[in-house]
């Protein structure tokens, strides 16, 4: 087969050349657009989902369907040691570039307050040239969105940037990718800024992508904030989907899988999105004609486990430490234990706290530091209360299988 025509993508949030299995969440945010550009009341949205199902390709899915609707569009990505204001000004100056509106003053104020916004960032009493400037020519506006309380100002930027869409009939969407990262301050700002948004009937709404206990991140800053999001879960991709997103890129290359190809790549995929790519990716290259066979499989898989290893799974367990590392490889272990002894264990391999801690011989209090940082670098998240699970599908394969 032609590597140069092999047109699967397996890459951080790349798009793959079919985005299979999410028609109803795009079919869903057409219509949120449409109703929010008529004037009717819609929540914002949060996407959740384990690392390598599609979560960021779903989101920049979803903003080119703002864009084709003539919306005005930003996006960042949270990161646990940077604050929301300057991601977000910047996102917000394009958004604002792309309404198009036809008042300069009008604009030229909106951008003076995103500016006064993302200087506030600043520590008190800074010099004007150590003050971050997002690149906007208007002066900064005074007595909007800059008294330092975040939740205040972040209602009042919104305001204005919805008052500014609601002028040209259209709406903005801020795209925020990682939103677990966010700070407890920040969460609850843009909580409390959907809210009056809503109230408001502004046309304005927040998309944020997450791992998934982002919800209990929400609730536990906003107990409200269980109304303000509809809450949309991102799996793996059912059979059908599976295929499709293997099939057609090849249809349209004119090359194909025999029906025990698709068999064997789904028991070795599982349907999550990134899997797939990686093995498409790399069964079109050893397979030496169309179409490619169970056969072909079996020889891509130990390249394709090889490339995983490295790329998906390797880098993340290279950004723990070596505490951290025994932490993870303890609970990998505590899911063979707890499958062994009969008990059902998912994909995330969720095993209690305590089980991990017996296999260390230690007591849950110590491994309590541990914990907490594989918990903010996204390694392992907490679906209950004493329970904790792997961000990444089949992460504890892979540990057990690691020398």
């Amino acid at each position: 087969m032609d590597p140069i025509r092999n047109p699967y993508a397996p890459g951080a949030g790349q798009r793959p050349p079919e985005l299979a299995g999410r028609d109803e969440q795009l079919q869903a945010f057409d219509v949120v657009l449409e109703r929010i550009a008529r004037g009717r009341p819609e929540r914002s949205i949060v996407l959740t989902g384990l690392r390598g199902v599609g979560k960021t390709v779903l989101l920049n899915a979803l903003r080119s369907a703002g864009v084709r609707a003539s919306w005005g569009t930003g996006k960042l990505e949270a990161r646990p040691d940077q604050g929301l204001r300057r991601p977000l000004s910047a996102a917000l100056h394009v958004a604002v570039r792309e309404l198009g509106h036809p008042a300069g003053d009008q604009v030229d104020h909106v951008l003076g307050v995103i500016k006064a916004f993302a200087q506030r960032d600043a520590a008190p009493g800074a010099k004007l040239r150590e003050k971050w400037n997002p690149g906007i020519d208007a002066p900064a506006t005074t007595g909007r969105a800059d008294s330092g309380d975040i939740e205040i100002d972040l209602v009042e930027l919104l305001t204005d940037v919805g008052g500014l869409a609601a002028d040209v009939g259209r709406g903005v969407a801020i795209f925020i990718d990682e939103m677990q990262d966010l700070s407890a301050d920040d969460v609850s700002a843009i909580c409390a800024a959907c809210h009056e948004i809503s109230q408001s009937g502004l046309p304005v709404i927040v998309v944020g992508a997450g791992l998934p206990h982002l919800p209990a991140v929400l609730s536990a800053s906003k107990s409200y904030s269980e109304r303000l999001f509809r809450y949309q879960r991102i799996d793996r991709l059912d059979r059908a989907a599976a295929d499709r997103a293997l099939v057609a890129p090849a249809a349209d290359e004119e090359a194909e899988f025999t029906p025990e190809a698709l068999d064997a790549m789904y028991a070795a995929t599982a349907g999550y999105p990134y899997f797939v790519q990686a093995y498409g990716k790399v069964a079109w290259d050893v397979a030496p004609r169309s179409p490619i066979t169970a056969e072909d499989i079996t020889v891509a898989a130990p390249e394709a486990e090889a490339e995983l290893a490295v790329g998906f799974f390797g880098s993340r367990f290279e950004r723990a430490t070596p505490a951290e590392r025994e932490y993870l490889r303890a609970m990998a272990d505590a899911a063979m234990s707890l499958a062994e002894a009969g008990e059902e264990v998912d994909e995330t391999e969720s095993v209690p706290t305590s089980a991990v801690a017996a296999v260390l011989d230690r007591k849950p209090q110590s491994l309590s530091p541990a914990r907490d940082a594989l918990l903010k670098k996204g390694l392992i998240y907490s679906g209950e209360r004493g329970r904790i699970a792997f961000t990444v599908p089949h992460f504890g394969r892979y540990l057990r299988s690691a020398p």
